[in-house]
């Protein structure tokens, strides 16, 4: 079966994966590939970590993904003879005040009921786990399960490997999906060029709506601003493991590498400014110094601003949109984390392969028609049209 995947991110990438190893022929089309929302990711791979209020049917999708994991990096790493920075070092979330530490403490309760098995633990105990805490941090959650991984390494790990299993990469535009009557038939290229598949997968994040024949999905741009730091020789490394904290209510994140690096974000803006404000800079940098004060003294190496597909409800959008075509996409800040079970049933949907995969109501819950479709249960495992 030949298969076009539109999409060389995270998720793009991880269907061709997944796609050669059920025996399709795939092609990947992406004018810049691993250039969109995958290179600005921190990759913390935190289902427990990622709990938000109202936002139920994404984690046992979080769960699964996660445990498939250490399986997917391991044959990557070893296919692309590549180390992917992963790390199982664990997580703590930090207060940094006591007003956050009440929001913390809910947020708990909200992880406890959901399955997950974290800590509440206080500031000074917190600060032992991580010396460079600052003293005002109110307590923290530790999370030891969680891991994490460098999302760079993985896209250029997986084009490795893709490339080496004679997978073809077109650095091109996708600017229409042909049709035949109904049915997806192929694609048509900025040059002009028609390329035609038995199947063709939509993972191009938010350009799915630039391209035209597309489904019409309600798919927002979440814009995201990371900073990455590398802290002087003398204190290296200033991290040992992911520190996740809420500084007046807000979100901040410090992600370290094994080659010393600390990925810094991420703010949210849905205001459609694709530029780096300085006033996000500023309150990435103003909240991180709040819980570790030393990143100060680091040197800033790289600034990134991207945009993260995000669906009405946050969960992704996956599923047959015509016996010629599936989508996939709208990950909003899960892509990384969810891309073994997204990129696997992307790839199982467009070869119709016979599984008693994925877990029980993955299929509803991630269902593109959810949001015009009154009920989604009458969807079946296969055809979503």
């Amino acid at each position: 079966m030949r298969v076009i995947v539109i999409g060389a991110g995270i998720i793009g990438l991880s269907t061709a994966w997944y796609l050669r190893r059920l025996g399709a022929e795939a092609t990947i089309i992406d004018p810049a590939p691993a250039q969109g929302a995958s290179h600005a990711a921190a990759g913390m791979l935190a289902p427990a970590a990622e709990v938000v209020w109202g936002q139920s049917p994404l984690y046992p999708l979080m769960r699964a993904s996660a445990k498939m994991y250490p399986d997917f990096a391991a044959e990557v790493a070893s296919a692309a003879g590549a180390d992917l920075g992963f790390t199982d070092a664990g997580t703590l979330v930090c207060a940094g005040d006591r007003a956050d530490l009440q929001a913390l403490r809910e947020l708990r309760d909200a992880q406890s009921r959901s399955g997950f098995a974290t800590e509440l633990v206080t500031g000074s105990a917190a600060r032992r786990i991580e010396p460079s805490l600052a003293p005002a941090v109110a307590g923290a959650v530790h999370i030891p399960g969680d891991w994490s991984i460098d999302p760079r390494r993985v896209s250029a790990a997986l084009l490795s490997a893709l490339s080496a299993d004679a997978v073809s990469l077109v650095r091109q535009r996708v600017t229409e999906l042909l049709k035949d009557g109904d049915a997806t038939v192929g694609v048509r290229l900025a040059d002009g060029r028609r390329m035609e598949a038995d199947q063709v997968i939509v993972c191009a994040g938010i350009a799915v709506t630039e391209i035209a024949g597309s489904p019409e999905l309600p798919i927002r741009e979440v814009w995201g601003d990371v900073l990455r730091l590398r802290a002087p020789a003398e204190v290296a490394p200033l991290l040992t493991r992911v520190i996740r904290g809420l500084v007046n209510g807000r979100s901040v994140y410090l992600v370290p590498r094994p080659d010393g690096e600390i990925v810094l974000g991420a703010s949210s803006r849905e205001d459609g400014l694709s530029g780096t404000p300085a006033g996000a800079i500023h309150r990435l940098l103003a909240d991180g110094q709040r819980l570790v004060p030393g990143i100060l003294d680091a040197e800033i190496t790289d600034i990134t601003t991207r945009a993260r597909p995000g669906s009405p409800d946050d969960l992704p959008m996956i599923g047959r949109i015509d016996s010629g075509c599936v989508v996939s996409t709208g990950y909003f800040r899960h892509g990384i984390l969810l891309a073994p079970l997204g990129g696997r049933l992307g790839a199982e949907l467009a070869v119709d392969a016979a599984s008693d995969w994925p877990p029980d109501g993955t299929l509803q819950s991630v269902c593109p028609q959810r949001f015009t479709t009154a009920d989604t249960t009458t969807h079946s495992a296969r055809s979503f049209s």
